[in-house]
C-alpha cells in the first residue's frame, strides 16, 4: 500500500517522510519494503519476532485501561536510525520466522485476561498492511487496538488507520530538527504532524526520551511542552530516562534532570510522568 509507478520499474514508496525512490531489486530505507519488477512488496508481514502479555503500562500508556494486560507484538527492522535504540536487536533480527496470520494474533489477543493488541517494541509503520488487517479484525472481536509508533509516517496512511485505533503512544525522540537529523536519521515535522493529527481522533500519550546534553535544552523543551499543551493540556507526557544502548555510550540521563524537565512540563501539562528512573 501507498506507492506509485515512477516507470522504468522504479517506485515511491509513500507511507513514510522519506519518500523513498527504490530502484528494481532494491529496498527502502526501512529495509522492510522491496522493489521487485516495479511493484512494492512488503517483507515483515506477519513476521511476528517478538511477542508478550503486558501491563499495559509498560507501553507506556497511563491513562487508557489502568492495570489491564495487553497482548504485544513486534517484527523487525525500522524507519528511523536512532543511535540509542533500545530495541536494537529486535530491529535488527535478520532471522527466519514463520508467518502468522491476524487470525492466530487476535485468537492469542482473547487469552490470558488480554483486552486486545499492542503493535509495538519495533515501528509498526513499516508492518503497515499487517498492522490494518489485524486492527480490523481485532474490532470484530471487541478486542482494542493500541499503536506505540515513533510517529514517522505520511498523514494519508495514519488517517486510513486511525478509526480502528484506541490508543496510541507517540514518541517524541527531541525538540529541535537536528536532533532529528544527526541522531535519529529523519526530520521532526512530521512527528509533530502525527501527534496534532492523532491527539484530535483517538487517546494519545507523548514519550520523551531524555539524553544530557544531546535534547534537554531546556528552552526548547518547555517550548516543546507548551505546544503539546496548545493540543490538549490534558494530553500525558512521559519522560523517559536514557540508558546506554546500541551506538551511543554516553553516561545515563541523571536524575536530575528527570525532576528539572517534570518541574517545567508541569507547568503546562496536566499529567507528566516519569519512567525508567530507578532501573
Amino acid at each position: 500500500m501507498y506507492w506509485k509507478s515512477l516507470g522504468h520499474m522504479r517506485i515511491k514508496c509513500e507511507l513514510c517522510p522519506h519518500l523513498c525512490i527504490i530502484e528494481n531489486g532494491k529496498l527502502g530505507k526501512c529495509q522492510a519494503r522491496v522493489n521487485h519488477g516495479g511493484i512494492l512488496y512488503t517483507l515483515s508481514y506477519g513476521k511476528v519476532v517478538s511477542y508478550a502479555y503486558d501491563p499495559i503500562e509498560k507501553k507506556p500508556l497511563a491513562h487508557f485501561h489502568p492495570d489491564s494486560t495487553i497482548f504485544s507484538i513486534g517484527t523487525s527492522k525500522c524507519n528511523l536510525t536512532c543511535s540509542f535504540c533500545q530495541n536494537h536487536s529486535l530491529v535488527s533480527f535478520d532471522g527466519n520466522v514463520r508467518t502468522t496470520s491476524p487470525k492466530e494474533i487476535v485468537t492469542l489477543a482473547k487469552q490470558n485476561g488480554s483486552i486486545g493488541i499492542a503493535y509495538t517494541y519495533n515501528e509498526p509503520t513499516i508492518w503497515y498492511e499487517y498492522m490494518l488487517e489485524t486492527c480490523k479484525l481485532a474490532k470484530t472481536e471487541g478486542l482494542i487496538n493500541v499503536m506505540v509508533t515513533n510517529g514517522y509516517i505520511n498523514s494519508a496512511p495514519m488517517i486510513e488507520l486511525l478509526p480502528w485505533l484506541d490508543a496510541m503512544n507517540i514518541d517524541l525522540k527531541g525538540t529541535i530538527n537536528s536532533f532529528y537529523q544527526d541522531i535519529c536519521g529523519g526530520t521532526l515535522q512530521p512527528v509533530k504532524e502525527t501527534i496534532s493529527l492523532c491527539s484530535k481522533s483517538t487517546h494519545v500519550e507523548v514519550t520523551m526520551l531524555l539524553i544530557d546534553s544531546l535534547n534537554t535544552n531546556w528552552t526548547d523543551f518547555e517550548r516543546t511542552c507548551k505546544w503539546l499543551a496548545d493540543l490538549n493540556s490534558n494530553l500525558p507526557l512521559h519522560i523517559s530516562r536514557y540508558f546506554p544502548a546500541h551506538q551511543l555510550t554516553i553516561p545515563k540521563t541523571r536524575l536530575e534532570t528527570l525532576t528539572i524537565a517534570r518541574e517545567i512540563a508541569q507547568k503546562y501539562l496536566k499529567n507528566v510522568h516519569i519512567g525508567n528512573a530507578f532501573i
